[in-house]
C-alpha cells in the first residue's frame, strides 16, 4: 500500500486495531532482501513522502522526507557544493532501481566511504518516526551538535522496520571535494594486505580502501587479480598528487592512477552492475546470492584468500572489514550451495566477524543472520516499540528467523 501522507496514520491506526501484521518500506525495491517475511503482511510504503522539507547550506544539514530517493538527495545537495558522505546502495547505478534514504538508514549498510566519514548512523542527526499504532514521535533535532532526546537515531538505523516506520530524517552534510583521484594496485593479497596496514597506519586520509577480489575485477574487464582501489580527495591540487606520489612510491606493485569519472565507472560496478547507465539487476537477471561479510580488519587478508569465497565477486572496505559478496547471473559454472554459504559464515565467525545473508535462491533455507548475544536485549527493545508484534514478523536483526527447509 502507497498511502498519501494524509492518508498514513489513519491507515496504520487501522492495521494496529484489526491486530494485521505490516512492513514499513520505502520504494520497495530491495523487499526480497533479508529473511521472508513471517505469515501474512501488508506492505506499507512511504514513496509518497518525499522531498526536501528543510535544507540550510550554511549548517550543512538537510532534512527530508523519507521517500526521497537518495539521488534526488545528492542532486539537491550538489547545487550548493555539498553532498551526503554515504554510498549508493548495491544494484544502485545513475539511478537505476534507486533507493529511498529511509530504506538506506533502516538497513544501515554503510559501504566504502565509511573509511573516511563514517556510517550512515553518523551522518543522522534527527528523525521522525511512526509506531506500530499510529503514534508519531520524534528523536534528536536539526542541528550537527545536538543532546536532545534518546538516540533513536543510532537504534533505528538497521532495525530493517522492526521497531517503526521512519518518516523523516535530518542528516549532516560535507561540502564536495573539489579534487579526486584514485589509486589502484593489482597484484598477489600478501601484498595487498601488506600495503593496506601500512596505508591504515600512515598519515595519509583516504576516503575509501575498496579491496576486490579476482572474480569482481575480472568483471570490471580487468585482469582476474585481486586489487585495492584506494580514493582520494583534496582541496588542493599539489596535496593530491602528493599523496598519490606516496602511494606509488610505497608499494612494488605498478599503480593505475584513475580520474573522478573513470573512479566512478569502477564503483558502479562494484554495485553490481557493468557500468554507470546499466539497468539494476532485477527477476532472473539478479544475482541468486548477495551476501554481507564482516570481520575484523586486521584479518581482511584471510579472507579474501578463503576458498570458500569461490565462485563470488567480493568488494571489502579495508579499514571497517565490512563488505559485499554476490553470484554472478550469467556466470556457466554451478550455482553456489547453502553449504558454501554456511561454511563462510562459520569463516567469518572464527575471524571475528558475521555474515548475513541479504539475497538467496528461495529453495535454500538459510536463516538470514544469526542470534546475537545480545538477543535478549534486542527482543526487550522490540517489546516496548511493538508490544504486539506487528513490525515486519521474522524481521528483528540480532534474532535467527527459524525457517523450514520442506
Amino acid at each position: 500500500m502507497r498511502p498519501e501522507p494524509s492518508e498514513l496514520q489513519e491507515l496504520v491506526r487501522d492495521l494496529h486495531r484489526q491486530g494485521s501484521a505490516w512492513l514499513p518500506a520505502g520504494l520497495g525495491t530491495r523487499l526480497d532482501w533479508g529473511p521472508p517475511v513471517a505469515g501474512p503482511c501488508t506492505v506499507v510504503s512511504c514513496a509518497a513522502l518525499r522531498g526536501v522539507r528543510e535544507f540550510n547550506p550554511g549548517d550543512f544539514t538537510i532534512t527530508v522526507a523519507a521517500g526521497t530517493p537518495l539521488v534526488e538527495v545528492q542532486e539537491v545537495l550538489g547545487h550548493q557544493g555539498q553532498w551526503l558522505s554515504v554510498d549508493a546502495p548495491w544494484g544502485d547505478r545513475q539511478g537505476a532501481a534507486a533507493g529511498s534514504i529511509g530504506g538506506l538508514v533502516a538497513r544501515g549498510l554503510a559501504g566504502g566511504y565509511r573509511q573516511r566519514y563514517l556510517g550512515v548512523r553518523d551522518q543522522l542527526i534527527g528523525l521522525a518516526l511512526m509506531r506500530a499504532d499510529g503514534v508519531t514521535a520524534r528523536a534528536g533535532g536539526k542541528v550537527v551538535k545536538n543532546v536532545a532526546g534518546y538516540d533513536l537515531m543510532r537504534l533505528f538505523t538497521g532495525s530493517w522496520g522492526s521497531l517503526g516506520l521512519i518518516t523523516e530524517l535530518t542528516l549532516r552534510t560535507l561540502p564536495q571535494p573539489p579534487l579526486r583521484r584514485s589509486v589502484c594496485f593489482q597484484g598477489g593479497a600478501e601484498d595487498l594486505a601488506g600495503l593496506s596496514r601500512w596505508l591504515l597506519g600512515s598519515s595519509l586520509s583516504p576516503e575509501r580502501i575498496d579491496w576486490w577480489n579476482g572474480s569482481l575485477a575480472a568483471a570490471a574487464g580487468l585482469d582476474p587479480e585481486p586489487l585495492l582501489l584506494i580514493g582520494l580527495a583534496s582541496v588542493d591540487a599539489a596535496t593530491l598528487q602528493e599523496q598519490v606520489r606516496c602511494l606509488q612510491e610505497r608499494s612494488t606493485l605498478p599503480a593505475r592512477v584513475l580520474d573522478a569519472a573513470t573512479t566512478g565507472t569502477w564503483l558502479a560496478r562494484a554495485r553490481g552492475g557493468t557500468g554507470p547507465a546499466a539497468a539494476a539487476p532485477t527477476g532472473a537477471s539478479a544475482p541468486a546470492w548477495l551476501l554481507r561479510l564482516g570481520v575484523s580488519p586486521d584479518r581482511l587478508g584471510s579472507l579474501m584468500q578463503a576458498p570458500a569465497l569461490a565462485g563470488l565477486a567480493v568488494d571489502m572496505a579495508a579499514g571497517s572489514g565490512l563488505g559485499l559478496a554476490w553470484s554472478d547471473p550469467t556466470e556457466p559454472r554451478p550455482a553456489l550451495t547453502s553449504s558454501q554459504v554456511s561454511t563462510l559464515r562459520s569463516l567469518c565467525n572464527e575471524l571475528g566477524g558475521h555474515l548475513t545473508v541479504l539475497r538467496q535462491p528461495p529453495s535454500s533455507g538459510l536463516p538470514a543472520w544469526l542470534d546475537a548475544p545480545s538477543r535478549p536485549l534486542i527482543e526487550a527493545i522490540k517489546h516496548r516499540f511493538d508490544p504486539a508484534g506487528q513490525l515486519a514478523p521474522g524481521r528483528l536483526p540480532g534474532v535467527a528467523q527459524r525457517l523450514s527447509t520442506v
